[in-house]
């Protein structure tokens, strides 16, 4: 398993850059690890349950909190900060970027639902706390 070497918040161009120690380093896009977040918000509680999340392309990561010697918590614009990114779950997300990228808008395809459009709002009780 691949340590980080450096981590580095692009607040301008919304981009985690982070180096391993086998030498890879990635540009992964603030939106790309927003909807791919690690967190029973996004992924559910099982499969087939997934939430599809929309309208992240503009947000950025506020903090970045380390958890242990394992992973980062993000704390995002849009208050989620529920996801723990663990070093192997970075370095996924960094080497499969346009696989995910693809994933992601046949999902939204599927969906009938656009990038940009707004999330719909949870009435009730949801499975996050702030």
């Amino acid at each position: 398993m691949a340590s980080p070497t450096e981590i580095t918040v692009h607040q301008q161009s919304r981009v985690l850059e982070i180096a391993f120690d086998d030498g890879a380093r990635f540009r992964i896009p603030f939106e790309l690890m927003r909807v791919y977040s690690p967190s029973a918000e996004v992924m559910g509680h099982g499969p087939g349950q997934e939430v599809l999340q929309t309208g992240k392309r503009d947000v950025v990561i506020m903090a970045l909190e380390p958890v242990g010697h394992y992973a980062v918590r993000p704390e995002f614009s849009d208050g989620h900060a529920s996801g723990l990114f663990s070093w192997d779950y970075l370095y996924k997300l960094g080497s499969q970027q346009d696989a995910l990228w693809r994933d992601y808008e046949a999902r939204l395809a599927a969906a009938g639902k656009g990038r940009d459009d707004a999330m719909p709002v949870k009435a009730g009780g949801s499975c996050h706390s702030h």
